[in-house]
């Protein structure tokens, strides 16, 4: 049964919750008690316990002060149905009850249909979150249980990079029971000819013909050890091909052939087959995809139905693709969010790739390197005069240059200083966009702002805009706001002549209550205390 925690530094209000509650026809077992937010605290630390129940207002420890702690010593609660009772009809407290994951409030006198709703409704959300868990559960199990699922998942974290991860490689190991490293692989890709030009296609027949491609493979290539089936979309089917003797190496070249046949057969329909190079680390995967959608394209211009391999011209011809239309792209991109440093290493890695070209010409690098300028230059053109001299200046040393190591610093030189250029730029524009913030904030301390509001007045994401702020300020925006209140109530609380409740208004708090709990706790002092004793200096 559901168990439930009461806590409440007045025995008789504990008293009369237990009594006139129906716990059991609620559907939970009876209630534990603590009369102090330490003693809950110890009961939280020892019991298994669902829901909350806690009164705002307690000696010591507040409810409010209650949550934060088991938000900060119990972070396994942070699931835990919590229902907050208090007599301050303050949306304020409620605002803050809200932001540490309190699920419902109510006000006292209390009234029992109220208490037994909101309970009602707390066990409908743990009956659901625990059917979720046990549906999560069987589902794992089912899938632990089925090989195709698990290899196409295997696949599809190998092409995309995530077995880079040496904790999730090993897993996969254990998993799949892997043999031994070391490893070498290769990769096929089986892909529909023109799928998208055929007429009347529908998301049925969508369905069907991706399903009859990976059963087609599937059965083509059964028995064969150390292949890893998945897929990449509706038309395409990739394979890992680990550790091939050489005899399972003519045996899977042998079925691909059967494959396309399969497909001509059940389907009216062509397929290009794409087979890598061998490579042997996994990080290589993302790139040999990579390297055989390109070739299959490619291929697919002079007729589709074939089964293209991948070799040095091949590679040659990607390189040159990668070069103009990823990398130096990236590289752009990179500056232009302020990531100079990403940029160089991007930078290192495509020219350490340029340079393992054989034979790569001297002339082919320069070529390289004035392509990169050009685009730098294109991209972020200044309106300073001196920057076309530089410019020149550039270009006029890439073409001294005598040998590839000379080009290398040049370029590295001219990224630099377009990094800088830009992180300066970005920097400016940052501090000034959060000084008008700041200013708007200052501007409109009286009113409840919210992060989508600032974003949506200064056309920023509100994530975005949260991240900016706090890198810029130092300070979160609800910080920094309440920081500005309570400067601000400081000084209107000098005047003796000032109402505390008219200083609580003059700082854009509803209520005195709230005001004067938020003030304590960031100062120390009550309003009044702090009042006394500067008014007295």
């Amino acid at each position: 049964m559901i168990r439930v925690l009461i806590v409440d530094d007045e025995p008789l209000h504990i008293e009369g919750l237990v009594r006139h509650i129906d716990w059991e026809k609620l559907g939970y077992a009876p209630p534990l008690t603590a009369e102090s937010g330490e003693e809950a605290l110890a009961i939280l630390g020892e019991a298994q316990v669902d829901v909350l129940v806690t009164d705002v207002s307690m000696p010591e420890m507040t409810g409010i002060e209650l949550l934060a702690r088991c938000r900060s010593d119990y972070p396994h609660l942070g699931s835990i149905q919590t229902l907050m009772i208090s007599g301050y009809d303050e949306f304020e407290f409620v605002q803050e009850a809200i932001h540490l994951g309190v699920k419902a409030y109510v006000l006292k006198p209390i009234k029992t249909e109220e208490m037994e709703e909101k309970l009602a409704a707390f066990r409908t959300a743990i009956e659901r979150k625990q059917q979720i868990e046990r549906e999560t559960e069987a589902l794992k199990e089912k899938v632990t249980g089925s090989l195709e699922v698990l290899h196409d998942r295997f696949v599809g974290d190998l092409i995309e990079g995530r077995l880079q991860n040496g904790d999730m490689a090993g897993s996969w190991s254990r998993l799949l029971e892997l043999p031994a490293e070391p490893w070498l692989f290769r990769l096929f890709l089986f892909g529909y000819d023109r799928l998208h030009d055929w007429p009347q296609q529908d998301a049925r027949q969508r369905i069907l013909l991706s399903e009859g491609l990976m059963r087609a493979v599937r059965v083509g290539l059964s028995g064969l050890p150390g292949t890893y089936i998945g897929r990449t979309g509706a038309d395409e089917a990739v394979v890992i091909h680990l550790n091939a003797s050489p005899a399972d190496r003519a045996r899977i070249e042998k079925q691909l052939s059967f494959v396309q046949e399969v497909i001509r057969e059940q389907y009216a329909a062509s397929l290009t087959i794409g087979v890598s190079r061998e490579s042997s680390g996994w990080e290589e995967a993302p790139l040999l995809l990579k390297e055989v959608k390109h070739m299959v394209n490619g291929a697919r211009g002079a007729g589709g139905g074939l089964i293209h391999y991948f070799d040095r011209l091949e590679a040659t011809d990607y390189h040159e693709f990668q070069l103009r239309e990823e990398n130096i792209p990236e590289m752009l991109r990179l500056l232009e969010k302020g990531e100079g440093d990403q940029a160089v290493l991007t930078f290192n890695h495509a020219f350490d790739l340029l340079l393992m070209k054989s034979p790569v010409s001297f002339s082919y690098v320069q070529a390289f390197g004035m392509g990169l300028l050009s685009e730098l230059a294109r991209k972020f053109k200044r309106p300073k005069e001196d920057d076309g001299e530089i410019n020149i200046r550039m270009w006029q040393r890439l073409i001294d240059c005598t040998g590839t190591a000379e080009i290398r610093e040049v370029l590295l030189d001219e990224l630099s200083r377009y990094a800088r250029m830009q992180q300066k730029e970005r920097a400016v524009q940052q501090h000034h966009l959060i000084h008008n913030i700041t200013r708007y904030l200052e501007d409109h301390l009286l009113d409840q702002v919210t992060v989508k509001q600032l974003g949506e007045q200064f056309q920023l994401n509100p994530s975005y805009l949260s991240v900016l702020f706090k890198k810029e300020t130092g300070r979160t925006i609800s910080d920094f706001v309440q920081e500005l209140r309570m400067n601000r109530a400081k000084a209107l609380l000098r005047d003796p002549h000032m109402k505390v409740y008219e200083v609580a208004e003059q700082v854009g708090y509803q209520t005195t209550a709230y005001f004067a709990y938020l003030f304590k706790k960031t100062t120390g002092f009550t309003p009044q205390e702090f009042r006394d004793y500067h008014y007295e200096e």
